[in-house]
């Protein structure tokens, strides 16, 4: 935990853009990033949304790559941040830590598939009810700060069709108001105007996370987890003398 430092997510900050070396992992306590594809046409959409269910960074942990896409803070919050290089020596010498972000990068990838099969396959309105539960469920009430121009890269659709959208969803109620930077929900009614694909989604990365087994390490298998080199050697050595093999070998 020393070596995390607690930062301000401000709204609409860049933590990445896509194609820049990642050089710093976030972990937010509070607020929303979004995940940003960008086309060479300059249009953009998002393919993911975290909270403090999820990081930024993490795919550095699959070596020395430079980010597929942007990160892009829409609705602020903290987060802890740390360099790869300290996070990537914890992960070495944490089997507990190796699995969560397995499972992390899994979940992940689930909303990828699922967002990407919704975009093809329903309509505007019943993706943007997605969304915005996607977001209420990593926000705090249901008044959501989000703007039009963040809904439209969303997405992937123009302003103009947002204002239609949202028309119909105040319209049925599962909108009761919306200003210029901000929307309120009716969450039961919203889930009732979004896609199979919400339901879908949570309960599919719900069986990721409650599947995944992280079972403790035996006692003193697990090294401080940004010790020294030679404390490292020492108890590795001695473990390797005295107790059972590492799991797999």
């Amino acid at each position: 935990m020393r070596h995390f430092r607690l930062v301000e997510l401000e709204r609409d900050a860049v933590l990445v853009r896509s194609g820049d070396p990642i050089e710093r992992i976030y972990f937010p306590i509070s607020g929303l990033i979004a995940f940003i594809m960008d086309m060479p046409s300059g249009q953009t959409v998002a393919t993911a949304v975290v909270g403090n269910d999820g990081a930024v960074g993490v795919l550095s942990t699959l070596g020395p790559t430079r980010s597929p896409m942007t990160a892009v803070v829409r609705v602020a919050g903290l987060a802890l941040q740390i360099s790869p290089t300290r996070f990537h020596a914890a992960l070495g010498r944490s089997r507990a830590l190796n699995a969560a972000v397995q499972t992390l990068n899994r979940s992940l990838m689930a909303q990828f598939q699922h967002v990407a099969a919704c975009n093809a396959l329903h309509s505007v309105e019943a993706r943007l009810a997605r969304w915005l539960l996607q977001v209420r469920d990593r926000a705090d009430g249901d008044v959501l700060p989000l703007t039009q121009e963040t809904l439209a890269e969303f997405l992937g659709v123009r302003r103009t069709t947002v204002t239609h959208v949202i028309s119909r969803l105040r319209d049925s109620g599962a909108i009761r108001s919306n200003a210029r930077s901000s929307i309120e929900i009716d969450r039961p009614r919203l889930e009732a105007a979004a896609c199979e694909c919400y339901q879908l989604m949570r309960r599919r990365i719900d069986r990721i996370i409650l599947t995944e087994e992280v079972k403790p390490p035996p006692l003193g298998a697990e090294v401080p987890l940004f010790a020294d080199a030679d404390e490292v050697q020492r108890r590795t050595t001695m473990q390797g003398a005295t107790g059972p093999r590492p799991r797999g070998h």
